[in-house]
Parts: structure tokens; C-alpha cells; sequence
């Protein structure tokens, strides 16, 4: 069975850094197909970041700002994040699928549906 629990949620100011982390068991050791997804308030969710097999991929939105990383020693994910804007308060949810991984190409890799696993949610809140 496959669980995920983030960790990490919290207020910062604009302008500051915060790091998730999503613990994953349950998942392949060898490969791990996982995403960060985010909704705020009265908004739909969206794809934030994305790794496949150590490819990434990044939201318009958050590209060149956050950072998807894992440790697979640590089957923990992670999501570090830079130059915080209020427009990044939302609740952050992890996900995953078993592999094959999907493709990071375009229209691919942070839809919703490619993912069957989801964690609780991490609340980020960003003040000006």
C-alpha cells in the first residue's frame, strides 16, 4: 500500500524560502514517478514540479524559483522554495504513481490524472 506524508508546511514573507518534504513508502525503491500539486483557495489544482527517474519538469509559474528533488536512500521527496510570492499560498499535496513513469514532455507530467496517490496536504502561506 502506498502512503505519502508531507511535512513542512508553514508562513513565510515574501521574498522567503521554505522547504516540503513528502515521505513515501509503499513505492519501488528503483524508480520513483512523483509530483508536487498545489491548490489555493477557490482555485482548481495545478501541477507545481515535477521527477521522473531524475528528470524534472516545472511549472511557468515556478520555474526557476522552486526546486523538486528526492532521496531515494530516504524515500523522501522534496520541494524547495525561493523568492516566495504571496501567489504561492496554497494548500501542497504530493503525489506519485507506480512506474512506468509519465512523460515529462509537453501536456504531461503534472496533470492530475497521472497520478494515483495522493498525501494529506501541506498548508503554505505567503504574506506581503
Amino acid at each position: 500500500q502506498v502512503q505519502l506524508m508531507e511535512s513542512g508546511g508553514g508562513s513565510e514573507q515574501s521574498g522567503g524560502s521554505h522547504r516540503l518534504s513528502c515521505v513515501a513508502s509503499g513505492l519501488p525503491a528503483s524508480v520513483h514517478c512523483m509530483a508536487w500539486f498545489r491548490q489555493a483557495p477557490g482555485k482548481e489544482r495545478e501541477g507545481v514540479a515535477a521527477i521522473a527517474d531524475s528528470a524534472t519538469k516545472y511549472a511557468e509559474s515556478v520555474k526557476g524559483r522552486f526546486t523538486i528533488s528526492e532521496d531515494n536512500a530516504e524515500n523522501t521527496l522534496y520541494l524547495q522554495m525561493n523568492s516566495l510570492k504571496p501567489e504561492d499560498t496554497a494548500m501542497y499535496y504530493c503525489a506519485a504513481v507506480q512506474p512506468p513513469c509519465p512523460p515529462l514532455g509537453a501536456g504531461h507530467g503534472l496533470e492530475e490524472f497521472e497520478y494515483d496517490y495522493w498525501g494529506q496536504g501541506a498548508q503554505v502561506t505567503v504574506s506581503s
